[in-house]
């Protein structure tokens, strides 16, 4: 179903129940899900993240971007990705955690917003 939607997804992914994608409809292509990646329920990726037509807009920051998730990652249940974010090769995101930084290959974040807290084991 994703894909028929535009996103890109490798082989062997596995998407949990509940995967939330915010987004403007006129963008394409600002999800990147790579090979073998786990993405646990109710996990949110926003490629996108404005207040639309409230008066705040202009006093805000915009936040618009692609979410690239790589190979072999592991997105823990209910973790919120921010727009303009890559997940690196083998990065685990623990759940429930906001990242709101890149996260370099093989390392383990957690938190909010996500800090590291370790390394994956090669």
């Amino acid at each position: 179903m994703y894909r028929n939607c535009g996103y890109q997804i490798g082989d062997q992914t596995y998407i949990a129940e509940g995967l939330t994608i915010a987004e403007k409809l006129e963008d394409k292509g600002n999800i990147v899900i790579g090979n073998r990646v786990a993405i646990g329920p109710n996990v949110i990726l926003l490629s996108s993240s404005d207040p639309n037509n409230s008066k705040i807009y202009p006093h805000v920051k915009i936040q618009r971007g692609i979410v690239i998730i790589k190979d072999d990652a592991w997105i823990g249940a209910g973790a919120i990705i921010m727009p303009d974010i890559i997940v690196g090769e083998g990065a685990v995101v623990g759940a429930g955690s906001v990242v709101t930084k890149n996260v370099d290959d093989y390392s383990i974040v957690a938190g909010v917003p996500a800090k590291k807290i370790g390394d994956v084991d090669k």
